[in-house]
Order: C-alpha cells, then sequence, then structure tokens
C-alpha cells in the first residue's frame, strides 16, 4: 500500500502485535508494517489499513485489545505527519 493517508495500530510488544493481525486479517485487509519512527512504541511491528475500515478495525480491537494506540499517518512530501486517535 502507497497511500498517503493511513492509519497504524502501534503495540508493545511483538506478541501482541502478531495477536491482533492474525485476529484482524480475516475481516480486513491490513498489512504488517514496521513501526514509523515517528511513533514511540516498544514494539518494531504496526498494522497498518485505510480509513474505509476505520470505523470496523477501531470497534473490533476495543473490543479484545487493551492498550492499542492508533495514529494517523499522513505523508507530505519526504515527511510524515502523526497523530494519535482517541479511541
Amino acid at each position: 500500500m502507497l497511500e498517503k493517508e493511513f492509519y497504524v495500530i502501534a503495540f508493545e510488544s511483538t506478541h501482541h502485535a502478531l495477536k491482533v493481525e492474525s485476529m484482524l486479517k480475516n475481516e480486513f485487509k491490513i498489512e504488517m508494517i514496521p513501526t514509523p519512527r515517528e511513533i514511540s512504541a516498544s514494539c518494531g511491528l504496526s498494522i497498518k489499513f485505510l480509513e474505509n475500515i476505520f470505523k470496523d478495525v477501531v470497534k473490533y480491537v476495543k473490543d479484545d485489545v487493551k492498550n492499542v494506540n492508533i495514529y494517523k499517518v499522513k505523508k507530505i512530501g519526504r515527511t510524515k505527519e502523526v497523530n494519535r486517535m482517541d479511541l
């Protein structure tokens, strides 16, 4: 996915990232990516997804996962604007 705007779920552990990926991948179009360096997280893996499934992914994750952070990433030229989403 080479989109200019997308969302990222960041995790505190690799185990957590892999667990959530296995939950989401059968329901939604997601991609496991390296955590963008603009995001502070203990884990180097994040899940990337697009705005069209944002509400569904948030509902799914909020019901089953604790301590998850979701960020909106907007590419502007060579830089990225990153904003944490309030869930």
